[in-house]
């Protein structure tokens, strides 16, 4: 497993950060089915502005492994997955630096879209502009994209149902826009659709937001674009209308198939080379004709003639098979991600984390030294630079010595002796203070260093172990499982198995 060398930093970067002062999010329960009609009562915390650093250490330095984006770092502006407090999961979208060189324009953008709270979207929590930076901060939706689900699915094609059921949220989702005022989506694609814990599809929110520099609503090929768009180079109501037409073409056929090109199929009633083979006997001849109906009317060429949001909602509705089940039966998932611990292979330290077996702990970490910090060895031998650097040894020299004998009150002096001089840092370093906490009765500072940890080094299974044992003290049991199913994830990776 590769690790980072010690590094000279400047103080700023290793000092440990300020909770960011969110109220926990509060979610009203759905019914038994999880399936709630949609409405304004979601309950979030409102719109925040959130500091760099916070969005940094929540994300792990916007580590390459937290990428979600769907072309990776490759793309202008990448999205990372991350989580406040190593507790509450969320999406963090960075912009590239031309994006939004007007930073009045993009806090009145955000702050907007921030205004909007439904359960068929994906919230917008918050933004940071500070420098040249400029970044979102929305829900973490951890089941993937429509895109994933229909054309480069692994165990299953989505069935009929569910197909029905993602068309009608997505319409409710873009009325309900409407109805705040805001109509214009930009770019609407299968790529912006994304499945919530309970494997309901929500529509990004990221679209909302239009692009200062370059002023494009649509990236994607212009064969999808409404034909209003290629004239005038605008986006109206009725261009996203048409771009909803693509996405029924999408959920229809499993395919990303051109609109001249469908609808020519639908105008020969070559009804068999459009519908996906993998719905044959789900659905009647009357559902499939009138989705598409719905879809050739949405992609007609005239603007005015395109129906509008709250007659395909009406229209949908009425096409719904299966209301009863819950979405995540139907995408054969489990509700909210839940898994238990036995389902998951845990390591030794990752075992003794999940007891919260400190005296267990404590083995592993003096039994592992420094072999996680690379470069330790070369480090010491410049030591005497300055007197500051002796000092910081020697700091590190005690509190190691403290740490193995058990002294955890002296060895938390020590270990921030060495953090506070903030010239090198190390992720071990901030492991063994943050044991010195929780034997201490301090798991909320143990939390605290745990992220540092984590900062430093992202794919350090210890890190994210010991969040979890963090998490334990301080009674949040499903942010606890989840980190320790993230480090056996990270240590499963690393181990290439």
């Amino acid at each position: 497993m590769g690790a980072p060398p010690w590094r000279l930093l400047c103080c700023c970067c290793c000092r440990e950060s300020d909770h960011n002062g969110v109220d926990d999010l509060k979610l009203k329960p759905d019914a038994a089915d999880g399936e709630v009609a949609a409405g304004d009562w979601y309950d979030l915390p409102p719109f925040q502005e959130f500091t760099f650093q916070q969005l940094r250490l929540a994300t792990s330095g916007f580590a390459a492994e937290n990428i979600i984006s769907e072309s990776g770092d490759k793309a202008p502006n990448v999205v990372y997955k991350g989580k406040l407090d190593a507790q509450r999961r969320i999406a963090v979208k960075r912009f590239s630096r031309s994006a939004w060189p007007d930073p009045r324009q993009f806090m009145e953008e955000a702050k907007s879209v921030g205004q909007l709270r439904n359960k068929r979207i994906v919230n917008l929590l918050g933004c940071c502009c500070e420098a040249d930076e400029r970044l979102l901060v929305a829900e973490y939706m951890p089941n993937d994209t429509l895109a994933k689900h229909l054309f480069h699915w692994e165990s299953q094609a989505m069935v009929w149902p569910m197909r029905l059921r993602v068309v009608l949220y997505l319409a409710e989702a873009l009325d309900y826009c409407v109805s705040k005022e805001r109509a214009l989506y930009h770019d609407l694609n299968a790529y912006r659709v994304l499945f919530d814990d309970d494997c309901n599809p929500r529509l990004s929110c990221f679209g909302l937001m239009k692009n200062s520099r370059d002023g494009k609503s649509y990236s994607t090929n212009l064969a999808f674009t409404p034909p209003e768009y290629m004239r005038t180079g605008r986006i109206t109501p009725e261009s996203v209308i048409y771009s909803f037409g693509t996405l029924l073409l999408d959920v229809l056929s499993g395919k990303h198939i051109p609109p001249s090109h469908a609808l020519d199929l639908i105008r020969d009633r070559n009804f068999s080379m459009l519908i996906d083979s993998c719905l044959e006997g789900q659905f009647s001849n009357e559902e499939g004709t009138e989705l598409m109906r719905l879809a050739s009317r949405c992609l007609h060429y005239e603007p005015r003639e395109r129906p509008n949001v709250r007659s395909l909602v009406l229209a949908l509705a009425s096409l719904q098979k299966d209301v009863e089940s819950p979405s995540y039966d139907m995408m054969d998932k489990p509700r909210g991600g839940a898994f238990t611990l036995q389902s998951i292979h845990l390591s030794p330290l990752a075992e003794a984390c999940s007891r919260k077996d400190l005296t267990a702990i404590h083995e592993h970490l003096e039994t592992a030294g420094y072999k996680d910090d690379e470069g330790t060895a070369n480090e010491l031998s410049f030591q005497m630079w300055t007197n500051q650097m002796q000092a910081t040894i020697d700091s590190k020299k005690m509190g190691d010595t403290a740490f193995r004998q058990k002294d955890f009150s002296m060895a938390i002096d020590c270990y921030s002796q060495f953090i506070d001089v903030g010239t090198m840092v190390s992720p071990t370093i901030y492991a063994r203070r943050c044991l010195s906490y929780l034997m201490n009765d301090m798991p909320q500072q143990a939390l605290d260093d745990a992220v540092q940890a984590l900062a430093i080094f992202p794919t350090w299974p210890t890190a994210f172990y010991l969040q979890a044992a963090a998490l334990f003290s301080l009674g949040k049991e499903n942010e606890a499982r989840e980190a320790l199913k993230d480090g056996s994830a990270v240590e499963t990776r690393s181990k290439g198995h």
